[in-house]
């Protein structure tokens, strides 16, 4: 797949570098409180007047907790919902590339997602909610979800994507190569193996598997029930044993 130049300015990625600012979002931690307290102990009858105990800060539950998340639109849409959103200050990816099309007997260049019906949206999940239930202004959005068993029951979690997945996906998806690999098929070779990070080249970054697949060597990423995603052609000089958590 052929991708032209102009396709490096059009990854849309509002709050910029590879790792985007959270908007008006809840911080991961929360300071530890401090508070002064009356008590004399029974035993010894020393007074504790004054004593400052240290009070652990409360676990933040998941959901109150900013991830990048996956979501869908119907018809192709998927446009008209990163603009809404990003214009109430979420942060988002939506890759696209330009592609010429003739039309109408003429060559015009054409900008096309490059994931048809998805992209990509950072926030808490009560915060990203807002808009996916907001069936007035985004009707035709919802989260893509994960399916787990609870005991006997099976209960749908809005699918979480991390974040050494979403830096990967970015640089994949910026760099200016042919035969880049993007299929929402998920391709066996890269869901298991040797764990690499690319420290050389066009997609100098990138963590995953690396794999030999159709003729080439190539690192791939599997967003778990969604899409895969691999490079183009990457020399085992630009590889580096890895971990998913460096």
């Amino acid at each position: 797949m052929k991708v032209d130049e102009r396709a490096l300015k059009n990854v849309h990625t509002v709050g910029g570098g590879e790792t985007p600012p959270c908007v008006g979002l809840t911080s991961n931690t929360l300071p530890k409180a401090q508070s002064t307290v009356s008590a004399e102990s029974s035993q010894t009858g020393v007074s504790t007047r004054n004593a400052h105990i240290a009070v652990k800060p409360k676990a933040q539950k998941e959901e109150d907790v900013p991830h990048w998340y996956a979501l869908r639109t119907t018809y192709g849409r998927e446009k008209k919902a990163y603009d809404y959103m990003t214009a109430k200050g979420i942060t988002a990816f939506y890759p696209t590339i330009d592609t010429v099309k003739l039309i109408n007997g003429k060559r015009k260049v054409v900008t096309e997602s490059r994931l048809p019906n998805i992209f990509f949206a950072h926030g808490t999940e009560e915060q990203l909610k807002s808009f996916v239930y907001d069936n007035v202004n985004l009707p035709f959005l919802r989260f893509y979800y994960r399916h787990v068993h609870v005991g006997r029951r099976i209960e749908k979690i809005p699918m979480i994507v991390p974040d050494y997945q979403m830096d990967s996906l970015k640089i994949i998806c910026a760099a200016d190569a042919d035969e880049i690999i993007i299929s929402t098929d998920r391709i066996d070779k890269f869901q298991k193996g040797q764990v690499v990070r690319i420290i050389e080249g066009k997609f100098k970054g990138v963590t995953g598997t690396v794999a030999r697949y159709q003729g080439q060597q190539r690192v791939g990423i599997v967003i778990d029930g969604l899409l895969t995603v691999a490079t183009a052609y990457v020399p085992s000089v630009f590889l580096k044993k890895s971990t998913l958590l460096e």
